[in-house]
């Protein structure tokens, strides 16, 4: 209580806000359960440490902050943007030029997200050089596909490294999706993915443990892959990717976290009535220590205490929201939403209000939250859908904020959620997708996105062509990294969008940075058009 009040008597002080990109190493620690029907769904720790402890905890580097991974997928796509505000969020153009696609190999962003994968890769190939048994191996080499297959997505032409200082040539895309393939194969046990697989020889087990691969995380990887493999390769592979969802789906124990599957609020404000008790269904998903939901099977592990790195309240709330709920610092007021992708979904859908923080806010105790430096005569802060401009001087309130993976009080720099890379709602829209386009019709994803839609409290759709489906995994998949790669796939990247119109073919991938080329003897050749 005595921080609380600490922190309202700051309020005045409240002037102006800039950017930073500080991170805080925390130690705190908590604990929940979910609730599925009223079935316990288990406490306490996921999967923790052992010699898988140094690659696994590699994929907390830039997959959920403004640096590496996550900023390449989502900035570049439709979804949302970082405005330069006067002097903030200017940073010598990164932003605007992700947000434009105007980008060359010298942008820093570029750069981390290829040094994050290959510092990964690294750690799983010590890891391999040492002491591992069958199914820690088979861990490790899957863990290592993903990179590689993160790698393969984004710049297309890398090197396969496979062993502790043992250089490479630069590989052709196609020559690393077989590599990504094999690998993922190799760790199931089987030959080709198939209507009929046997996984019984796989080396991986089906044991739930959220932070670690078994056969249905490595099955989601290869569907994603099999999903996109006509764009990397020219050949569409729509049927094993087809398959791999629907082993998960008819196999795995994995539940759509719906009607009664819950977990408590931890950003309900005491004396604020209209702050709901619980989270249910979609936004539980992804709320704080989300780590035993029913709906996810592989996930990176997030905690302020030990496992920092997810800072996305830092990154979109506006500075004066610290009081919202007692935050331990400053926000960056940066990330915020496209007016037109929020605007996609309809008013009633639970995924609208689960992703997104609307309208005027207030302070702990419910009171109007005030910006004394606000653009206009109006102090009160409130998140408006529409902005005015990406560049020079955009809206200090402008946009609606990321709110899907939501925030508890007295939260720290560094967040306690989970952060999903294989769900099971995705697997659904992959399995929806794949069967569509293998068989060109798209009445054939109906069931699975219904199942979604209908969990999101919106009505079922009685059709739906490539359009509408396109619209649907966007509303589901907000926030997940997902955009970008799903536009190329769409054929929609190049598109104009709001304060975007440059349409480069070649920037379906990203250049080989610059800080990369420039090491002495790096092989490597830059991509056509950069």
């Amino acid at each position: 209580m005595n921080r609380f009040i600490k922190i309202t008597l700051l309020s005045t002080m409240l002037i102006a806000f800039a950017c930073t990109d500080l991170e805080d190493t925390l130690e705190d620690s908590l604990t929940e359960e979910f609730s599925n029907d009223g079935v316990s769904v288990g406490t306490g720790g996921g999967g923790g440490g052992g010699v898988l402890l140094a690659p696994f905890s590699r994929l907390r580097a830039g997959s959920a902050t403004n640096g590496g991974y996550f900023p390449l997928q989502s900035l570049t796509s439709d979804e949302m943007s970082v405005t330069q505000k006067g002097g903030d969020w200017f940073d010598g153009g990164i932003w605007i030029n992700l947000h434009r696609h105007t980008w060359d190999s010298s942008l820093n962003r570029i750069n981390d997200a290829w040094s994050d994968a290959y510092a990964g890769i690294g750690e799983c190939n010590s890891s391999l050089g040492g002491s591992l048994d069958a199914n820690q191996t088979a861990q490790v080499k899957a863990l290592r596909a993903y990179f590689y297959w993160r790698l393969l997505d984004l710049y297309g032409r890398v090197k396969l490294i496979t062993a502790v200082g043992v250089d490479a040539p630069q590989s052709n895309r196609i020559e690393v999706f077989n590599f990504v393939e094999s690998e993922l194969l190799g760790a199931l046990g089987i030959a080709s993915v198939t209507a009929a697989m046997d996984l019984s020889g796989s080396a991986l087990n089906t044991n739930i443990s959220n932070y670690r691969i078994n056969q249905y995380a490595a099955l989601g990887i290869l569907a994603k892959l099999y999903l996109n493999a006509e764009v990397y390769t020219g050949t569409p592979r729509f049927d094993e990717a087809d398959w791999a969802a629907t082993y998960i789906l008819d196999n795995s124990p994995y539940q759509l976290c719906s009607t009664g599957c819950t977990t408590p609020n931890l950003a309900k404000r005491p004396e604020v009535d209209s702050d709901p008790d619980i989270l249910e269904g979609y936004a539980a998903v992804f709320a704080p220590l989300n780590e035993n939901n029913p709906e996810i099977i592989w996930s990176i592990e997030y905690d302020e205490t030990s496992a920092g790195g997810m800072n996305f309240a830092q990154m979109t709330l506006h500075g004066p929201s610290q009081l919202t709920w007692g935050l331990d610092s400053q926000p960056w007021n940066g990330f915020a939403v496209l007016e037109e992708f929020y605007n996609s979904y309809e008013d009633g859908d639970l995924r609208k209000k689960a992703n997104f923080l609307v309208g005027p806010q207030t302070d702990f105790s419910g009171s109007a939250l005030l910006d004394f430096a606000a653009d206009d005569d109006d102090l009160v802060i409130n998140y408006t859908p529409f902005n005015n401009e990406l560049e020079p001087n955009g809206l200090r309130e402008g946009g609606a904020r990321m709110y899907k993976f939501s925030f508890k009080l007295f939260q720290r720099g560094d967040m306690d959620n989970d952060y999903p890379i294989v769900r099971l709602g995705d697997v659904h829209l992959l399995r929806a997708e794949a069967r569509a386009r293998s068989a060109g019709d798209w009445s054939l994803a109906l069931p699975d996105v219904n199942a979604l839609r209908m969990r999101a409290g919106v009505s079922v759709l009685a059709s739906i062509d490539a359009n509408e489906f396109y619209d649907e995994r966007g509303r589901e998949m907000f926030q997940e990294s997902s955009r970008r790669t799903d536009m190329i796939r769409f054929s929609t990247y190049h598109d104009s969008w709001w304060e975007k119109t440059n349409s480069d073919t070649f920037r379906d991938v990203f250049p080989i940075p610059q800080a990369q080329l420039d090491i002495a003897g790096s092989g490597l050749t830059q991509n056509p058009g950069y």
